[in-house]
């Protein structure tokens, strides 16, 4: 159950931002929320792997590798979601990055999800 809340949670997260963001588009709610859990695997598998090798250079900018490895992963999800999911640019990816990362804190607050 708490699986479900869950990517019911990030479905909304990745819409709201998806909206805000000026040239990120999502096809709808369902789609939204499989958007989330792409870009959740994607950055688990693909981006784990790059974090690990990537490691001395996060170390030596105080994680900023790794966030432009998430933004990457982004891009990389709207390359495998096709139409249903679109980010523009980097630049958009990291505006949408940033706008997902505040939203899921937020409602981690609210919500009590984060401890």
């Amino acid at each position: 159950m708490r699986f479900i809340i869950s990517l019911l949670i990030t479905g909304a997260v990745v819409a709201i931002a998806a909206y805000i963001v000026p040239g990120a588009q999502v096809a709808g709610f369902g789609w939204a929320i499989v958007t989330g859990l792409v870009i959740g695997l994607v950055n688990a598998v693909v981006g784990g792997i790059l974090r690990l090798f990537t490691f001395p250079l996060n170390w030596l900018t105080f994680g900023l590798v790794s966030f432009i490895i998430t933004v990457l992963m982004i891009l990389l999800s709207d390359k495998l979601m096709g139409s249903k999911f679109d980010v523009d640019g980097f630049w958009t990816a990291t505006l949408f990055a940033i706008v997902v990362a505040i939203i899921d804190m937020i409602v981690g607050a609210i919500a009590g999800t984060k401890k």
